[in-house]
């Protein structure tokens, strides 16, 4: 594969090519030869980034598998790295990028600023490839459109459905059972409602229209979907966007509420499709 571009792609954020470009620098210094190629994904590529807030998505591709060496060099090296803004990201050799797997096999990884190689990726599933194919930012290799991403919607449907219910459904119950004996007034963490809010809305958008939005556009349309949660949405985004909005354990309970209510309309709509 080709090396990096003299600069990033002109529309990613200075914050996020700066800090993709000092960690090129390391990793090239660490372990020359080792990265081919680094694809930002997430909000950035979305056009929704947030100085100060949002965490940049990469897809790293690396010459070989990770050896036991190649692993110690890359949790040193994201341990130096800056909290902020904090480089995520998903390592994958050439071999196995070919095949774009979606199996959240063991692969190293990297989740809110922390080196895993020892357990399954999580972010490795099929809305990985539609988010790369569709929004991705080729910073080093090929660029988006030459990887030939292969188109596998019935394996979109089944993660998205599965994700819905056997997530997040279960996640409203277990919010209900943990405000069981609080009062509606007393305060929560402003980022469990704006999880709960805008996540499912996320799924619920890919599900029905086979793209991604970013957490802001997830918020008007949920706004859209099911208007009765359209304060608590435009709560949540605003909260996201920096304001300092107070959220009690009444709006965490209206936040399980909406979780179940996009799970039972996306529901409605697969039994629909199907019929």
């Amino acid at each position: 594969m080709p090396t990096r571009p003299a600069a990033a792609p002109a529309r990613l954020p200075v914050e996020v090519s700066g800090a993709v470009s000092r960690y090129l620098d390391a990793i090239d210094a660490a372990l020359p030869g080792f990265v081919t190629g680094l694809y930002v994904t997430g909000s950035a590529a979305l056009g929704a980034w947030q100085a100060g807030a949002s965490d940049i998505d990469t897809l790293i591709v690396t010459a070989r598998p990770a050896s036991g060496g190649d692993l110690a060099h890359l949790a040193r090296l994201h341990a130096a790295l800056p909290d902020r803004p904090c480089l995520d990201g998903i390592y994958l050799d050439e071999g196995s990028l070919a095949g774009f797997p979606a199996d959240r096999r063991v692969t190293p990884f990297v989740v809110n600023g922390q080196f895993h190689a020892d357990r399954p990726c999580g972010d490795l599933n099929p809305v990985l490839w539609l988010v790369l194919c569709r929004h991705g930012v080729a910073v080093r290799g090929p660029a988006v459109a030459d990887l030939a991403i292969p188109a596998d919607s019935a394996a979109l449907v089944t993660y998205l459905r599965d994700n819905l219910r056997t997530y997040w459904r279960p996640l409203a119950r277990d919010i209900r059972e943990h405000l069981r004996d609080i009062a509606d007034d007393d305060p929560v963490e402003a980022d469990g409602v704006a999880w709960a809010v805008l996540g499912p809305a996320r799924l619920h958008y890919t599900l029905t229209h086979g793209d991604i939005v970013s957490k802001a556009e997830a918020g008007a349309y949920l706004t859209a979907l099911l208007p009765e949660w359209a304060d608590l949405a435009d709560r949540a985004v605003r909260w996201r966007a920096g304001e300092p909005l107070r959220f009690t354990a009444a709006d965490l309970r209206a936040a399980a509420a909406s979780i179940d209510a996009v799970v039972t309309d996306a529901d409605r709509r697969l039994a629909q499709a199907e019929s």
